[in-house]
């Protein structure tokens, strides 16, 4: 008799497959993966099992997760009915997926509420903020109003950080397995402790915490932001992956003062120890330099227009920054770097002017606002082919001299 509870993976892609997955596995779970692409889920339901192999710039090791199926996205029926039975369940499907997978889990929370009364919490693993609430609306459209009421009483929809690095998936990588996932070994996964119903499961590597929103922020204003900046900065230097940008002495000068701006201002926000975000910055730039990733630049710095947001990465932090009184003129080079690169992408002329009305439509920041006038300044100097050696001595005379980690 398998006494095992259900544990549902909501995308089979980097995260799903290279993370979550696995703690749910190592947690002693069933896990079925939910996917719409039919080779994963045929080939996880042939195999039952796939390796995950982990990957330092030394070595690498393979851990197989054992005992797993999947189910095609398309059946929704099945879904539902997978959805309804779940103990526990995780999205990780991509910000723009979720209006397409709401409808699906509301068809199985339907189920759900006919059959039990017993509480399901859902992990949402996207890079969004207010993921809960985007997730929780989406879902609601689909229910009626007496079930709005269930809803909030018994599903807890439970904010993560996803900190760990999973590079696109190469042919190499794979290495004659296409499930293989290659990732880092950071495994640390914090979520909203204040945001489960009914008893917090225990799950491998997962870290509940009361103040999320501080790591949410976290994530996004120093580990995404100093992602972002290695990314933007390296495609401006022709660079193909990360570790290459990163072991260059000026761009980690730069990312890494960038990423101490975010911390001052988060450690004056959210009153939380600089010093445990300084180590916290050591070990991402340890973990940017993993040459055995092959991160690209182009994957980290896809999708600028959502990462020049009014209040995603770049310039969310330079916001943040700004609440707090201090100057982000390292993540404004960033930010600049980011901007060449969406107007290049977009085919437009580089000029001062076309690059502030791009930050008007895209970035909500207006001419004259303080984070417009300091990416357009450095924007400018980017243009008259200051190198990013010089740039950032023009950083350290204007900015908070936060220093060398």
């Amino acid at each position: 008799m398998n006494t095992k509870k259900n544990a549902i993976m909501y995308g089979a892609g980097n995260i799903g497959r290279g993370f979550i997955g696995p703690l749910f596995a190592k947690s002693g779970y069933q896990v079925t993966f939910i996917d719409v692409a039919p080779e994963t889920v045929n080939a996880l339901n042939r195999d039952g099992r796939y390796p995950v192999r982990v990957l330092s710039n030394d070595c690498h090791t393979d851990n197989w997760v054992e005992g797993v199926c999947a189910v095609n996205g398309q059946d929704a029926e099945t879904a539902a009915r997978c959805i309804a039975e779940a103990d526990i369940m995780a999205t990780a499907v991509g910000v723009r997926v979720l209006p397409f997978i709401a409808p699906v889990i509301a068809m199985g929370l339907k189920i759900r509420f006919q059959n039990t009364r017993t509480p399901l919490n859902i992990i949402i693993c996207e890079n969004l903020m207010d993921a809960n609430h985007v997730l929780g609306k989406l879902i609601k459209e689909n229910l009626n109003e007496e079930e709005w009421e269930i809803f909030d009483e018994r599903i807890g929809l439970v904010e993560a950080s996803i900190g760990r690095m999973v590079p696109i998936q190469t042919k190499e990588m794979q290495d004659g397995n296409p499930l293989r996932i290659c990732t880092e070994a950071y495994g640390f996964l914090p979520v909203d402790k204040n945001a489960f119903i009914g008893k917090i499961p225990l799950i491998n590597g997962m870290v509940p915490f009361g103040k999320f929103d501080f790591f949410i922020q976290r994530k996004l204003f120093i580990h995404n932001m100093g992602h972002a900046v290695c990314a933007y900065l390296g495609i401006l230097l022709g660079d193909q992956y990360i570790y290459e940008t990163i072991n260059r002495g000026e761009i980690l000068f730069i990312v890494q003062n960038a990423m101490i701006e975010s911390a001052l201002a988060l450690s004056a926000k959210f009153d939380m120890p600089l010093e445990d975000m300084i180590f916290h910055i050591k070990d991402l730039l340890y973990r940017f330099s993993n040459k055995s990733l092959a991160d690209t630049c182009a994957r980290v710095g896809g999708d600028v227009v959502r990462k020049l947001g009014t209040s995603d990465r770049l310039i969310g932090a330079m916001r943040c920054c700004g609440e707090a009184g201090i100057t982000p003129v390292f993540i404004s080079i960033g930010s600049a770097a980011a901007l060449h690169c969406y107007l290049k992408e977009k085919g437009f002329t580089q000029t001062l002017e076309t690059a502030a009305n791009a930050l008007v439509e895209i970035s909500l920041l207006q001419k004259e606002s303080p984070e417009a006038k300091l990416i357009l300044s450095i924007y400018s100097k980017l243009l008259n082919g200051v190198d990013l050696f010089e740039l950032r001595k023009v950083a350290m005379l204007d900015g908070n001299k936060p220093g060398v980690i």
